[in-house]
């Protein structure tokens, strides 16, 4: 397929609008490494939040959403709209402490809060664990997800979608490497800006499509229990169900025990950059809470509207072929020019993801990284250079992330690897910041005893079915094998805490009362409290607890509303329920943050 001269000259045009505003922010990003990499730290939480949905609206998005309709039905897209409990946990309870830390990157924060040598090494390791290794794996899929867009689109082969889609990475990396935080975020939102219009375009394209034939046609066409918001259980889990052993892991561990990049327990990664990048802390929490509630309440709708509709108009396709849906959708119901604005929704989807992954990334090893390792050798390093090197990173990480571009086969499988192998974790990422006992070994630990007992497990498995082809091995897999990976990871964390900590040297003491005095945090901090002059205060926990419930319910009401009144407008007892409990829980939540200050 080839585009029209519009559609090219809208793509240029949009390429153009983003090299110009990393031209315009390049100056801006010269004089310090806190300004490349965080800005002025004085932006709104509007700014923010829609950098932070424009981060997570990637060119696998709509894809993987598609594929997921079409295998479970809307029901299905609870895989990941479990994740606002933690999201929300972060918004209410850990945003604000963030921002009071001044710390460009989550790892910096390892310094800050541990002590001694074990601190310095963490520090330098997760940086090249999370910032290089992690980075480079999410950045893949992503591309993965642009090569498969290229490719269906323009009917092209492989490789060649692979030379466009890096040519184009290789664009983001330079203007990226250029332009620094502040121009990551300000594109960011015209990139989203962008890929929304085009989203809802293309919902509204196919819903005039003569196959489809408006909402009312849509539902008449749809297999039974489509539409259904909440899954069917089943023990299998096959069709438009979803296993118990699934809801349990999504619902009651995954959330909260997982790490996953921008669902980090209590925080981190490129969300703790834009929460740092905030002007005051009430900012960095709205923005949070802003966040949440449009990337899993708003966005997602006009492409569930597509991914149902592709089920009728491509009935064949099954498997990871369901996600070619969304891509014929586009290049076969689009008229000429808005087929180029669908592109570029794409691309600018795309952008905004890897420039945020770069910059983000590129921060960890250079803060992280090349600091400590300057400092260990008594040296130093300055702001230019630090920027200089913050461009060389940039440029490594993209071509990494290109060549593991090639070897990844399924978005799916990627997932469920990163989410494995961070298993356990996110217990230690929210009780650093509420007890004091937990120390550098203790991440230490729960960062590495995932890996293992994910080893482990896989080896089992495979000596198993070498030996018997039949034997069953569901307790290697997921979502059984997060079960015994969350369950190892505590209580090796749990055993190390206990064995590195008890009587502390002088030296620690004063660096946790040096943190105390700094963040002031909640929880079990009496021991260091009763050593300073700032008296523990928890009584503002409750308040924390009564906002976060409420602001879940908000966002699940809100969620529920939208789509009532979408596929459901004919029910008005529901949309009637869902309003009541929206504007109650706007009510109490106002409340909590007017009266009580629920986010300080």
């Amino acid at each position: 397929m080839s585009l029209s001269k519009l559609d090219i000259l809208i793509i240029l045009l949009f390429i153009g609008i983003t090299l110009g505003i990393s031209i315009y922010f390049y100056l801006k990003s010269k004089k310090s490494d806190t300004s490349f990499f965080v800005g002025k730290r004085n932006l709104g939480w509007g700014v923010l939040g829609l950098s932070m949905v424009a981060t997570t609206f990637a060119a696998d998005t709509p894809l993987a959403v598609t594929e997921i309709v079409g295998e479970n039905g809307i029901s299905g897209n609870w895989i990941w709209w479990n994740g606002m409990l933690g999201g929300l946990l972060t918004a209410v309870f850990f945003a604000h402490l963030w921002r009071r830390s001044g710390v460009i990157t989550e790892n910096e924060l390892l310094q800050l809060r541990y002590f001694g040598k074990p601190a310095r090494y963490l520090r330098m390791f997760k940086s090249i664990y999370l910032g290089f290794f992690m980075n480079v794996l999410t950045m893949g899929w992503v591309n993965l997800a642009m090569i498969t867009i290229l490719e269906s689109f323009f009917d092209i082969p492989k490789i060649e979608a692979l030379g466009w889609t890096m040519l184009l990475m290789a664009f983001v990396a330079i203007y990226s490497s250029i332009s620094g935080f502040l121009g990551v975020v300000y594109t960011d939102m015209i990139q989203f800006a962008i890929a929304m219009v085009a989203s809802i375009a293309l919902a509204y394209f196919i819903l005039d499509h003569p196959d489809i034939n408006g909402i009312a046609g849509l539902k008449s066409k749809l297999k039974p229990g489509m539409l259904n918001f909440l899954p069917s259980f089943s023990k299998q889990g096959n069709g438009l169900s979803l296993s118990i052993e699934k809801f349990i892991a999504f619902f009651g561990l995954i959330w909260w025990a997982s790490w996953y990049p921008g669902q980090e327990p209590g925080g981190g990664g490129y969300i703790a950059q834009r929460i740092a990048a905030a002007k005051d802390e009430k900012n960095a929490s709205i923005a949070t809470i802003f966040f949440q509630i449009a990337h899993i309440c708003i966005r997602p709708w006009p492409w569930i509207i597509v991914a149902l509709a592709a089920t009728i108009l491509y009935p064949t396709l099954s498997g990871n072929d369901l996600k070619n849906g969304y891509v014929f959708a586009m290049k076969e119901t689009m008229p000429n020019g808005l087929k180029g604005l669908m592109l570029t929704g794409f691309i600018g989807a795309y952008m905004s993801t890897i420039s945020t992954h770069l910059n983000w990334g590129a921060s960890y090893l250079v803060n992280d990284f090349l600091r400590p390792f300057f400092e260990t050798k008594e040296s130093n390093i300055s702001s230019k250079k630090e920027i200089f090197y913050g461009r060389i990173c940039t440029l490594l990480l993209m071509i990494v992330a290109g060549l593991i571009s090639t070897q990844i086969n399924s978005i799916k499988e990627t997932w469920l690897f990163i989410m494995e192998c961070g298993a356990g974790l996110g217990l230690v990422l929210i009780l650093r910041w509420y007890w004091w006992r937990i120390n550098a070994w203790s991440e230490i630990s729960a960062t590495i005893a995932p890996f293992l007992t994910f080893g482990v497990l896989k080896i089992t498995g495979y000596i198993m079915l070498a030996k018997d082809p039949k034997a069953n091995i569901d307790f290697t897999t997921f979502p059984n094998s997060v079960f015994i990976i969350v369950l190892v990871t505590t209580l090796s964390w749990l055993l190390i805490t206990y064995l590195t900590s008890g009587k502390e040297s002088k030296e620690k003491v004063k660096h946790l009362k040096d943190f105390y005095l700094r963040i002031k945090p909640n929880g079990v901090w009496q021991t260091i409290a009763k050593q300073t002059t700032v008296e523990l205060n928890n009584s503002g926990l409750k308040y924390k607890f009564a906002l976060w419930v409420g602001v879940i319910l908000f966002g699940y009401s809100l969620l529920f509303l939208i789509g009532n009144i979408v596929f459901n407008s004919e029910n008005t007892k529901l949309i009637v329920t869902n309003t009541s409990i929206l504007i109650l829980c706007a009510l109490l939540n106002s409340y909590l943050v007017l009266k009580k200050k629920a986010l300080n």
